[in-house]
């Protein structure tokens, strides 16, 4: 009797593991397979159009690609920067210039998924953004600063091109909500 008690209770404990295994496996899962849509995609858009929506629910389409050579990035960046879009993929925030437009381009992603990344550029490393409409543009790692989330400033146009990379703060933090941002910012290089 105490045998097959303890038997019921190995069981359930791994099965309780398995499960909390499967949960924290579920969001990196999930922006694995949108990148992999967005990829899709972005390589069938119209040559002089937005490109299409990555699955017929979405709300919003690819807008720009984003390569870090040293690091192995490569991602699809989305048009918006809502919760919604960010579960997906970084996201292009509002109010700051589009891709391809002179200005400061700004991007948010999450730090445990699409930008966990951005903790190990070091100053001076090379971004390239590619627009929807294949212009490549080549930045160059200034600046890395944590700021607090109220700085709005961080939209606010720079002295000349550039590119900033936003996403929360401490990169290994337990809970969400910080109310700290990681904040990489590049310049425009030419080609």
């Amino acid at each position: 009797m105490i045998g097959n008690g303890r038997r019921l209770l190995s069981v359930a404990a791994l099965l309780l593991g398995l499960g909390a295994l499967a949960h924290a496996a579920y969001i990196p899962a999930k922006a694995w397979l949108a990148q992999q849509l967005l990829e899709t995609a972005w390589r069938h858009r119209p040559p002089n159009g937005p490109a299409a929506r990555p699955w017929a629910w979405a709300d919003t389409r690819p807008l720009a690609r984003l390569r870090q050579d040293r690091l192995g990035v490569d991602q699809i960046v989305l048009d918006g920067a809502s919760g919604r879009v960010l579960a997906f993929a970084p996201g292009h925030v509002a109010g700051s210039a589009r891709p391809g437009e002179s200005g400061n381009v700004v991007f948010s992603g999450h730090r445990d998924t699409h930008f966990a990344w951005l903790a190990g550029l070091r100053l001076g490393d090379d971004l390239e953004m590619e627009t929807a409409a294949g212009q490549r543009l080549q930045y160059r790692v200034e600046r890395t600063r944590v700021h607090h989330e109220s700085d709005v400033g961080l939209l606010e146009p720079g002295s000349g091109d550039q590119l900033r990379l936003l996403t929360c703060y401490p990169f290994d933090a337990v809970r969400p909500g910080t109310p700290w941002r990681y904040v990489v910012t590049a310049s425009r290089v030419p080609l």
